[in-house]
């Protein structure tokens, strides 16, 4: 059975590119149910703009909590 998180981010432009610079390596979230959940920074990539990544997304995982797919729903 496979399970998924729902949470908010908002990153500026900037922010992000730190992630190409290689600052960084992972992103830290927080859920929308209050967990703290981490992930690789690249899965944000096709939702970045001029303006950064902004918005709702859905994180899946299958069942030996693996990262399946990324969904934006707002």
């Amino acid at each position: 059975m496979s399970h998924n998180i729902q949470f908010s981010i908002k990153l500026s432009y900037e922010k992000y590119a730190s992630f190409y610079r290689g600052e960084a390596q992972s992103v830290l979230a927080w859920a929308n149910d209050g967990r703290k959940i981490q992930f690789p920074a690249e899965i944000l990539k096709p939702y970045l703009t001029r303006d950064g990544i902004n918005g709702v997304f859905i994180i899946y995982f299958d069942n030996q909590n693996k990262y399946k797919k990324l969904e934006k729903i707002g």
